[in-house]
């Protein structure tokens, strides 16, 4: 399974861009992961920037993927949850899974419409750039999970 995480705008912050490569790197010996940082959409009308970025999204996927949005409506699963999610997604023959982290004002009708499911991390509120680490140690952790690794201690 290609685990594909797809972000509007760039990472800046430095210390987020090295924690992020880390755990890319890390996650080569469990799966092929795709890291895409789309470009920020400039639109002054909310509606009309979460319709751009809804159309960048959108082109990004093929018809057999299935998308999962990091979204504050989502489930919050626990590591181990998450884990057992993606399990399941690879037993049941799942070729690509999206995770998206859409912009600051989240998603398009459209997005939300093509959308599996929704996965939220917690009922606080985390900056665009911070999520995108968060994201990535926890798929990281869940992988070392399901593999029975010691990285996640119960």
């Amino acid at each position: 399974m290609i685990i594909r995480v797809i972000t509007i705008g760039k990472t800046s912050t430095p210390y987020l861009k090295v924690g992020i490569d880390i755990y890319l790197n890390r996650l080569k010996h469990y799966a092929k992961v795709e890291y895409l940082e789309l470009p920020d959409v400039a639109v002054k009308e909310r509606t009309k920037q979460k319709e751009k970025e809804g159309e960048l999204i959108l082109k990004q996927l093929k018809g057999e993927d299935v998308l999962i949005l990091l979204d504050e409506k989502g489930k919050n699963p626990s590591s181990r949850e998450l884990a057992d999610f993606f399990q399941k997604k690879m037993n049941g023959g799942t070729r690509s899974l999206c995770l998206v982290i859409g912009g600051a004002y989240g998603f398009s009708d459209e997005v939300y419409k093509r959308a599996e499911s929704l996965l939220s991390f917690s009922k606080m509120t985390f900056s665009h750039e911070m999520i995108r680490l968060m994201l990535v140690e926890q798929v990281y952790r869940a992988f070392t999970i399901i593999k029975g690794e010691s990285y996640h201690h119960d």
